[in-house]
């Protein structure tokens, strides 16, 4: 085959298949995501006071004090469909901090009876301010920011979680 035909049929290829390839690589938001160091743990089902699901993720359970001190630092990425749970010991006032985690997240504290407390939005990049729950809480969950407005979660949403086996 001579040179021009070769390079003819190279640009034919690239332009008959070039967008495919692109779309086949486009980010879509509710495809499991591959984040590096999350550690699929269990899953998270928030729930409308009638108890519908209004999304269920993946979650990475920190339950110690080692992993509820790293939580999701150094975290480059985390989709729609991932999120980190804290279990804490006793229920307390204690707040969350940003220090080392390069994203921003929204931040969902929960109460004992796993009802949502209050929602820290978008919260700000590396901030090494303490973000407080209004009310004494048992759990925390974070996850991407935007999360809590895209899948309508207030103050009146539940939580109801499982550990996997």
């Amino acid at each position: 085959m001579p040179l021009l035909d070769m390079r003819l049929a190279s640009l034919f290829v690239l332009l008959a298949f070039g967008p495919l390839i692109l779309v086949g690589c486009a980010s879509d938001s509710h495809a499991p995501s591959t984040e590096e160091g999350f550690e699929v743990e269990g899953s998270l089902a928030f729930l409308t006071p009638g108890g519908d699901t209004l999304r269920t993720i993946d979650v990475d359970i920190a339950d110690t004090d080692a992993e509820r001190r790293r939580g999701l630092m150094r975290q480059r990425s985390l989709g729609y469909d991932r999120g980190m749970l804290f279990i804490f010991d006793s229920v307390d006032e204690g707040g969350m901090w940003m220090k080392n985690t390069p994203l921003p997240l929204d931040i969902v504290f929960v109460a004992p009876d796993s009802q949502v407390i209050n929602i820290a939005r978008r919260t700000t990049p590396f901030s090494e301010k303490s973000i407080e729950p209004a009310a004494p809480r048992n759990f925390v969950v974070e996850v991407r920011a935007g999360f809590a407005d895209r899948f309508d979660l207030t103050d009146s949403t539940r939580v109801r979680w499982t550990r996997s086996e």
